[in-house]
């Protein structure tokens, strides 16, 4: 777009989470339409919140994001954080299962294994588990059709051990959902690709780690990417590109109507005093969540509203807790351990924060911040206790896990409620089926975790999605 070309109509983006920013941001490159962003809460940034914890900074949402894709990265450059973006210190993590911390073990696609002997080293899986694994490249093909649970699929390949003690927790640690419910199509595509191609997954993730490992590294050659001062700085730094640019963002303005009009959409937005506040747009993203989008669309498009209202998503809650450093024994190794559901403990995961990123340990040097995690979509009974009971419950744990026994100077509960969409075997297609119907009504795209995928390069990928569909449309 020529930054002298005037704007070409208004569009209001419903919601200033990661996505409706960025979406805002790409609306207004180059003055190409005319933005307004309403935020029902008191804070942008949605899941992204970067805070502090006894003088120290965290994020007290996601704390990463997937270099290897370069939408996120790409944006936090463009707002200027380019400087500020780093790689973990170490990405040794850790299995708490089995009575004890054991190595991750490498040469794996999500937990399914390629490397034979790193996993029989770490101890991860019993002699039982480790002797059914060569079934896998005996056993006939295991037929995927147009979707599959990963859990199902490759416990029919390796066995329930590989999932229970693997697969399980690193996808409960990106979706804080169910491997035995999530789909391999939408949460695994690589992996799916495999089981479609070839008959034994072991040989699929070793050829694919072989191509992998041929490629060129990455810049930084890090899988994950963190942002110095938290991740959570990445919102603001797009809200104020946004403001620079002349957009207008308001908060605590929540979003009680959508309704088609002859000249494109009217938005009411509750008021003070309850009434609604009407504002037009000829455009309009939501970039909401699922039950928040159903809601808005149920009179414009009822059928793309009941497959949104569908959608389940997991609660969960972070417990963020800083240590004076003199006070431990000995510092957490790595970057944190994960906790399969099998093993029935209270926490799901704990990243040693000061460990992991180099900027929380230069904060304060005499501070250990780490954080844990509780709840997971079909297990968030321990989310009923109070925020005390959740510290002390999460003590309990790392007492047990790494010896912790020192007090906390400080703790903070950050609770997600509906925090991350699922991904349930056929999530794609109920995806297509919703954009299909969102295609008849013009002027309006959605974007957001539930339909390109819940990582923020993922977030900003759709947000680019939504904002070209409108752009295109304005023109014409």
């Amino acid at each position: 777009m020529n930054g002298t070309q005037p704007p070409r109509g208004h569009v209001i983006v419903i919601g200033g989470g990661i996505s409706g920013l960025a979406a805002a941001y790409f609306l207004g490159e180059g003055g190409a339409a005319r933005v307004t962003v309403l935020e029902a809460s008191s804070r942008l940034g949605g899941k992204l919140y970067a805070d502090e914890i006894a003088g120290v900074p965290v994020d007290l949402g996601a704390e990463s994001m997937l270099a290897r894709r370069p939408e996120a990265v790409a944006l936090a450059r463009a707002v200027g954080l380019g400087d500020d973006i780093v790689a973990p210190e170490t990405a040794k993590a850790s299995l708490w299962t089995r009575g004890r911390l054991r190595a991750m073990p490498g040469g794996s696609l999500m937990g399914v294994p390629g490397d034979m002997s790193t996993l029989a080293a770490s101890g991860v899986l019993s002699a039982a588990g480790l002797a059914r694994l060569p079934l896998d490249h005996v056993l006939p093909r295991t037929k995927v059709g147009e979707d599959v649970a990963v859990g199902g699929y490759v416990a029919a390949r390796m066995g329930r051990e590989v999932v229970d003690r693997l697969v399980g927790p690193l996808l409960g640690g990106v979706y804080a959902g169910n491997a035995y419910e999530i789909s391999m199509r939408a949460a695994v595509p690589q992996l799916y690709e495999i089981a479609r191609s070839g008959r034994s997954l072991i040989e699929g993730v070793r050829d694919l780690q072989r191509r992998t490992a041929a490629k060129p590294a990455q810049a930084g050659g890090a899988v994950f990417a963190g942002i110095r001062g938290g991740v959570g700085r990445l919102p603001v730094a797009v809200a104020e590109a946004c403001r620079k640019a002349g957009t207008t963002i308001e908060t605590d303005a929540a979003v009680r109507e959508l309704r088609r009009t002859e000249a494109g959409w009217q938005v009411v937005v509750d008021g003070p005093d309850g009434a609604g506040r009407l504002l037009a747009a000829d455009a309009v993203v939501l970039a909401v969540p699922a039950p928040v989008a159903a809601r808005l669309l149920a009179g414009e498009s009822p059928v793309a509203a009941g497959e949104l209202a569908a959608v389940e998503y997991a609660s969960l809650a972070l417990v963020t807790m800083a240590y004076r450093s003199r006070d431990l024994a000995k510092v957490p190794p790595g970057s944190g351990f994960l906790v399969p559901p099998v093993d029935g403990r209270t926490i799901k995961a704990s990243t040693f924060s000061s460990g992991k990123w180099g900027w929380v340990g230069e904060a304060d040097p005499d501070t250990f911040v780490l954080r844990t995690s509780i709840g997971r979509h079909g297990d968030e009974a321990d989310l009923a206790w109070e925020d005390t009971d959740l510290v002390r419950l999460s003590r309990e744990d790392l007492i047990e896990a790494v010896g912790l026994t020192a007090a906390p100077v400080a703790a903070r509960v950050t609770r997600w409620e509906n925090g991350l969409p699922q991904y349930p075997v056929g999530h794609l297609a109920r995806v297509a089926r919703v954009r299909e119907q969102i295609g008849k009504l013009p002027g309006l795209a959605v974007c957001g975790a539930v339909y390109e995928g819940v990582g923020i390069p993922a977030c900003v990928a759709s947000a680019r999605k939504a904002a070209d569909r409108l752009l295109g449309a304005l023109r014409e």
